[in-house]
């Protein structure tokens, strides 16, 4: 058989899977996360729940989550974090560490987070021991925010619209103004930036 004809068959099939995929993934996941740019005229979003469904649901890695994410994060409570279903693939990453089981964490339009990120909601009580916690405070990050790689972002933290992390910070406190890059441990502001105009928030 030549490559041709394979090559051909090989497209028919993944067609036909991703057919199935798209039948079956909202008797597993929850609907309201199956659509946005990463599902519509595109087939990454599902290729995502085909994985999903194998990791998650199957497997048992991280199978509270109603949404595709990557078995190689860590999302404490499903219900405590709300974000645009556009921004979907920011759980498809390697190492983020969403710890939220008290507390909410609010990712606003076209936040992206790179890998190893973790967004933190409570503190231990060092008083009382290891086991025992502070309240959680919720997180928020606000529209287009950009989070480098092994950054770390403490509880109550709010950073305004266009804030970006630089990689390896740790954000002890708020920067509710926005605009601006924000670097080191503890991180502070090292560059306001310009609000640009008709900036994509998808």
């Amino acid at each position: 058989m030549s490559s041709k004809i394979l090559i051909r068959i090989g497209r028919y099939l993944y067609r036909l899977i991703i057919i199935i995929v798209k039948v079956i993934a909202p008797f597993f996941f929850d609907k309201k996360y199956l659509c946005g740019k990463f599902f519509e005229n595109n087939t990454i979003g599902w290729k995502w729940v085909l994985r999903s469904l194998i990791w998650q649901k199957l497997l048992g890695f991280n199978r509270h989550v109603p949404w595709p994410v990557s078995p190689f994060i860590i999302l404490s409570n499903p219900d405590n974090i709300i974000f645009d279903p556009n921004n979907i693939d920011n759980f498809q990453a390697f190492g983020n560490y969403f710890q939220n089981f008290n507390a909410k964490i609010y990712l606003g339009r076209g936040v992206l987070l790179a890998p190893n990120v973790g967004i933190i909601t409570a503190n231990h009580d060092l008083d009382k021991g290891y086991e025992a916690w502070h309240e959680g405070e919720d997180v928020v990050l606000g529209n287009n925010c950009w989070i480098g790689m092994n950054s770390m972002i403490l509880p109550g933290v709010k950073l305004g619209d266009r804030t970006i992390v630089g990689a390896g910070s740790v954000v002890t406190k708020s920067f509710p103004e926005g605009y601006s890059i924000i670097a080191g441990n503890p991180a502070r502001i090292i560059k306001y930036l310009k609000p640009l105009e008709n900036y994509n928030l998808k």
